[in-house]
């Protein structure tokens, strides 16, 4: 006789399995971690400007602020959008009756010539902001 007479192939016997797999949630989680990690570089928005240098101390900001970037040729940027000089009086005025005490930083490019960042200094004076920051590099 065999010893295998009697037992069936789905004998009850057998104690559950109490271990759970998880190598395929491993890879799943690593393989976003490598997606993440190269989109990462790609969500990072803004205007390229050349920032001057200088020893100033860093700003500690709650609120994300409103930037305003000055290329060197003159052109503006609300956050990343180009604007006109005569367009960004009205803008701030209507994004500070939302938020009145939104900080305002400039970012002009370290070759910006003082003449635009005057005319913008005095457009935003007009749409009624007294504090602005300018945005440097730390000096190396």
């Amino acid at each position: 006789m065999s010893m295998w007479k009697n037992r069936s192939e789905w004998s009850t016997d057998h104690q559950p399995m109490s271990q759970i797999n998880i190598t395929p949630m491993v890879d799943v989680m690593l393989v976003l971690l490598i997606i993440f990690m190269v989109a990462a570089p790609m969500l990072t928005q803004g205007v390229n400007v050349d920032l001057p240098d200088t020893n100033a101390p860093q700003i500690r900001q709650q609120v994300e602020p409103l930037v305003i970037s000055v290329r060197a040729n003159g052109d503006l940027f609300l956050q990343n959008k180009q604007v006109e000089l005569n367009q960004i009086s009205p803008r701030i005025a209507a994004m500070r009756k939302v938020k009145p005490d939104l900080p305002v930083f400039i970012r002009g490019d370290a070759k910006t010539p003082y003449e635009h960042v005057a005319r913008l200094m005095s457009s935003l004076e007009s749409a009624g902001i007294k504090q602005i920051s300018l945005v440097t590099e730390p000096q190396k």
